[in-house]
């Protein structure tokens, strides 16, 4: 790996991680799967760390693959940050 390459995926980890560290698990409820546009409907709750109130909206997901565990109805534990300006869900768990 060039030393170039290897400074990008060293700066990107510590970002994943720094988001990861700043994000806040909400509470939510999957309302649409769109995984074409890779993007999930949720219904939520506030989530301080970006200064957002409760609603339902549209996020980017940070991976695709996660769509395709996710159902409509499927209440969600997430975490979501603003990456490269837009909002994005950085993580993401099925409450049973």
């Amino acid at each position: 790996m060039n030393t170039t390459l290897k400074s990008l995926t060293t700066f990107a980890a510590g970002l994943l991680l720094s988001l990861s560290a700043a994000a806040q698990s909400v509470d939510g409820t999957v309302e649409k799967i769109d995984a074409e546009a890779g993007k999930v409907t949720l219904r939520h709750g506030e989530i301080k760390s970006i200064d957002m109130p409760p609603m339902k909206m549209a996020f980017r997901v940070a991976d695709p693959k996660w769509l395709q565990t996710l159902q409509v109805g499927d209440k969600v534990k997430f975490d979501a940050a603003k990456v490269n300006g837009q909002f994005t869900v950085t993580a993401i768990t099925v409450v049973k």
